[in-house]
C-alpha cells in the first residue's frame, strides 16, 4: 500500500464537532450534528457554510456571529429541493427537444434523415454521433429497440423516431449545432420561440445543470462555466427578465425553464 504524506489526519465525528464549536458554529443540539455529520460528510457540508466563514486576527477559520447548525442545514436541504424541481424541469425539455428534433427533420427529410451526412456541416462530429447513437441503439433494452432490431436487423440504426429516444440530453446540442442549415435549427427552435443559436447554448448549458443535479452536486451559489446565450428579442415579454450580472448562475437558467 502507498503512502502518502497528508498534513491533516482524519477526525472523528466528534472530532469535528469540537472544531466547528471552537470556530464559533452554534450546535445546541450535539446528537443531532453526531447523525447529521453521519451521513453527510463534513466537506458536502462545508460548502454551505463557507458564505458565515471569515478569517480572525490569527488567520484561523471562524463563524460569523449568530451563525448556526441550522441556518447550514436550512441552506443544504434548500439546495436538495432546487436539485430536484430543476430535474423535473429539464426532463420536460428533454423530452420535447427530443420531438420536434425527430419530428422536423422526419418530416422535412424523412425517416432516416439523422443517417444522412450531407445534413450535418462536421462530418467527424457526425460520425461520432451516429457512433454513439448506434452503441445506445445496440443495448438497449427497451421494448421497442428490441422491436426494431428483430424486425428491421437489416438497419444499422433506427427511423428517427425511434432514435431520438435513445439521445441523453448531452447528445442533443451536438445534433444541433451540427445541422448545416440554421432553417433546421431555427423550425425547431420556433416551438421554444427562441432564435436557435440560444437553443442550441440553452441546450448546452442544460447538460451542465442537469449532469450537476443527477450527480448530487451543489447548484446553490454556484456559478456555471457553461454560460448560455440570453435571449435578446424572443420570447417575446421575457427577454428583458434575464439579469447579464448573474451569467453563469442558475437564476437565469430558471428564468428560461419557466
Amino acid at each position: 500500500m502507498t503512502h502518502v504524506s497528508f498534513p491533516k489526519p482524519p477526525l472523528t465525528i466528534d472530532q469535528q464537532i469540537d472544531l466547528l464549536l471552537e470556530r464559533g458554529l452554534s450546535i445546541p443540539d450535539r446528537e443531532h450534528a453526531r447523525h447529521l455529520l453521519t451521513h453527510i460528510n463534513y466537506y458536502r457540508l462545508r460548502a454551505y457554510w463557507l458564505p458565515f466563514e471569515f478569517k480572525d486576527a490569527s488567520g484561523q477559520h471562524a463563524f460569523r456571529r449568530g451563525t448556526t447548525l441550522e441556518k447550514i442545514l436550512l441552506l443544504y436541504d434548500f439546495d436538495r429541493e432546487l436539485r430536484l424541481l430543476l430535474l423535473d424541469a429539464i426532463e420536460r425539455v428533454e423530452i420535447s427537444l427530443r420531438a420536434r428534433w425527430a419530428h422536423s427533420l422526419a418530416l422535412r427529410y424523412g425517416p432516416f434523415a439523422h443517417i444522412d451526412s450531407d445534413l450535418f456541416r462536421r462530418r467527424d462530429v457526425w460520425e461520432t454521433c451516429t457512433e454513439e447513437l448506434g452503441k445506445e441503439y445496440r443495448r438497449s433494452r427497451e421494448i421497442f429497440a428490441e422491436h426494431y432490431r428483430k424486425n428491421y436487423n437489416h438497419l444499422e440504426l433506427p427511423p428517427i423516431w425511434v432514435a431520438c429516444e435513445l439521445m441523453a440530453l448531452g447528445h442533443i446540442p451536438r445534433w444541433l449545432q451540427n445541422l448545416k442549415h440554421p432553417s433546421d435549427r431555427q423550425r425547431i427552435a420556433d416551438a421554444f420561440e427562441l432564435d436557435e443559436k440560444v437553443l442550441v447554448s440553452f441546450t448546452h448549458h442544460l447538460s451542465i445543470v442537469r449532469n450537476h443535479c443527477a450527480h448530487l452536486g451543489r447548484i446553490w451559489n454556484r456559478s456555471f462555466s457553461m454560460k448560455m446565450q440570453l435571449p435578446r428579442k424572443k420570447p417575446a415579454g421575457l427577454a428583458n427578465s434575464f439579469n447579464p450580472v448573474l451569467d453563469g448562475r442558475i437564476g437565469n437558467t430558471m428564468t428560461l425553464l419557466a
